[in-house]
């Protein structure tokens, strides 16, 4: 994996609020939409079947800090990078700027841990980062624009 993989996006009208910014629920949404697109580039994803189980990410934290606003219709990058991993867990670091914004107008953070989820009515419950899984997501360092 590139040390940060980068997603491109526009602002769209239903993102923003009164005052035309986005509000700030999307950029958490943004978010999970650059790791999807990076998992997806790596031929993983969020959710698997594995049998009758299934394995997936849930949230286990998230934060962002608010810069400088997002309008609609800007176009701006969302760089995805996996700032720290253990056996079951995953923590992404999350770089948002502006084609005209060389500094970061937001940056965030996620934190998901891998589960499984037995047949009929168990719980998931935390397990070990599946080999591919594990292999693929290397620690990184954010790039630079």
């Amino acid at each position: 994996m590139p040390s940060t993989f980068r997603l491109t996006r526009r602002v769209a009208f239903s993102e923003t609020d009164a005052a035309g910014i986005v509000h700030f629920a999307h950029f958490f949404r943004y978010m999970e939409d650059a790791e999807h697109a990076m998992l997806r580039d790596l031929g993983l994803s969020v959710h698997r079947d594995i049998g009758d189980d299934v394995a997936g990410f849930p949230r286990v934290k998230a934060a962002c800090d608010y810069k400088k606003p997002l309008r609609f219709e800007d176009v701006f990058t969302i760089d995805v990078y996996v700032a720290a991993k253990t056996d079951k867990s995953v923590s992404y670091g999350f770089t948002f700027r502006t084609e005209d914004q060389p500094d970061p107008i937001a940056t965030g953070t996620l934190k998901v841990v891998h589960a499984i989820k037995p047949a009929g009515a168990g719980k998931f419950k935390a397990a070990t980062l599946p080999p591919e899984i594990d292999a693929a997501l290397k620690v990184t360092e954010p790039s630079d624009p």
